[in-house]
């Protein structure tokens, strides 16, 4: 069997003629594919996998009820605490907001579904419906991991810029929430203008982004404005949303998070409700019960934000992470975090809303083997239970402390597979026919390599690797002994120096004369 793959080659090499045929088809099958015959592809449908029972899933809705009347949230602005008493939420003498079954019931009547996240090339827009899949990038990682060196050192609005020009260009990335934090700029209005702007400028697909200050949005808005051609032109197509972390686990909302909150929500800016507890920290530690905490959280959540403004676009994010329980510590590469996060998209999707949860951290600090099974278990777990939104997917290290550039180059090949295994097995009239099997088997050459239908698959229905090495030990030797990260780096500095920004010249100057915007395009 090890002779297997070289013999494939002899076999395939004699029946071919001497005419360049296998080049000519491996041309082929570098070309560019429309979009509706690719092997994968945004928006394919998950939902296979369900480590939840059905019984298990009225359990948790039910225990979330629970606590919501029971328990209820504290640290309401008095603008929220307005808005949701007014709608049936009821402020005890302890001053935290409890929220009747029917309350929550009719707030989940009103929320959005079939939810479309524009992005300002349509050809990139996101449907969250159903257990349709996305994957994109988030997180606030303070440091930059260079892998050759092992270093880390402060991330920067170049960074994160040079971050949102590779997502642009990688096929299997879906969406760029921004990934680090601007540590060379102290000011944080500076700030906020300066991430939301480098996303925007790197990329014209969905962005997400966040706010330090209530304060900020007005200004941040502005700019917005400027790149949509308008506040109309922006509340038509609303190409970045808020990722709010509405809520301080357990069981508070976040006063100053909720204000940004109300600020988007009014000014036409889908959001993403978040929920970030630590099993064992912030959340409880049973998995069942830290899904029970996050799903009350974001449930209160569409209260609030449909107290605001009925059906206003959000996204349930319920992100319960792992803690080590000898240490303390984030445990993002765990196994139990991928179930975690498989387990609120089967929550997502018992409410019918659209959903995020985060999938592909690594706790490894450089891209290593580690990091490919902390990457690829939770990546492929949450894919296949339908999530519609996959956050923090490729280039996270360090329990999200650090963000690695190569391996975000490398996390779209792993995205490829992972999206290849939420395709599933094609089972048809035509793809289980045995008319293959009879031409190769009683009249054809007893090989299934050139045949018509293999040719006709190859591209559809097999997905090829950008990086990852499947040469023979043989052919990998005469190549040099390719290295993974090294190939990655390559291609990831082929595409910085072609990825231009995003923004017309004339507006990008524009805006720099305007806006403090500290990096270079």
């Amino acid at each position: 069997m090890e002779d297997a793959p070289e013999h494939a080659e002899a076999v395939m090499a004699k029946r071919a003629p001497r005419s360049g045929g296998r080049a000519a088809r491996v041309a082929a099958r570098a070309a560019p594919l429309d979009k509706a015959v690719r092997p994968v592809r945004p928006g394919m449908e998950g939902g296979q996998y369900r480590p939840l029972a059905d019984a298990d899933v009225l359990r948790i809705h039910n225990a979330a009820l629970d606590a919501l009347e029971t328990i209820g949230l504290a640290d309401a602005p008095p603008s929220g605490v307005l808005a949701m008493t007014a709608a049936g939420a009821v402020q005890g003498d302890d001053g935290r907001l409890r929220f009747s079954r029917t309350l929550v019931e009719d707030m989940l009547a009103l929320a959005a579904r079939d939810l479309t996240l524009c992005a300002r090339d349509p050809d990139h827009d996101l449907t969250l419906s159903g257990a349709r899949v996305h994957y994109g990038t988030a997180g606030a990682a303070v440091h930059v991991v260079d892998p050759e060196t092992g270093d880390y050192r402060d991330s920067t609005a170049q960074d994160l810029y040079d971050a949102a020009r590779l997502a642009q260009h990688l096929d299997n990335l879906h969406f760029f929430q921004r990934v680090m934090v601007c540590r060379d700029i102290a000011d944080n209005f500076e700030m906020d203008l300066n991430t939301l702007y480098a996303c925007v400028a790197g990329t014209r697909k969905h962005v997400g982004t966040s706010f330090s200050d209530p304060a900020h949005v007005a200004g941040c808005m502005d700019l917005l404005h400027r790149i949509a051609g308008g506040e109309d032109a922006w509340r038509a197509r609303p190409f970045v949303s808020n990722s709010n972390c509405f809520v301080v686990p357990p069981m508070k909302f976040a006063t100053e998070s909720c204000e940004t909150m109300e600020h988007c929500i009014r000014a036409g800016m889908p959001v993403l409700l978040l929920s970030a507890g630590q099993a064992g920290a912030t959340a409880p530690a049973p998995i069942a019960l830290a899904i029970v905490q996050a799903v009350a959280e974001c449930l209160a959540g569409v209260v609030y934000v449909n107290s605001v403004r009925p059906g206003a676009p959000a996204i349930f994010g319920t992100w319960p992470f792992v803690s080590d329980l000898r240490t303390g510590a984030m445990s993002g590469g765990s196994a139990e975090q991928a179930l975690l996060s498989a387990g609120c998209a089967q929550m997502h999707r018992f409410y019918g809303l659209p959903g995020g949860a985060a999938a592909g951290m690594a706790d490894s600090k450089l891209p290593d083997m580690q990091a490919g099974w902390e990457q690829a278990t939770s990546n492929v777990l949450a894919g296949l239970a339908g999530l519609n939104m996959v956050y923090e997917s490729v280039g996270m290290h360090a329990s999200l402390l650090g963000f690695c550039p190569e391996s975000m180059v490398l996390g779209d090949d792993l995205l490829g597979q992972a999206l290849r295994c939420v395709r599933g097995i094609d089972v048809s009239d035509e793809s289980v026919s045995l008319e293959a099997m009879r031409a190769v088997c009683l009249d054809g050459p007893g090989h299934y390599l050139g045949s018509d239908q293999t040719l006709k698959l190859m591209q559809s229905e097999y997905l090829y690797p950008a990086l990852s090495n499947r040469m023979s030990p043989r052919e990998w030797e005469e190549a040099g002994r390719p290295d993974l990260v090294g190939n990655a780096r390559t291609r990831m500095q082929r595409i910085l120096s072609q990825a231009g920004c995003t923004i017309a010249p004339d507006l990008d100057r524009a805006i720099r004369a305007e806006f403090p915007i500290r990096f270079r395009s």
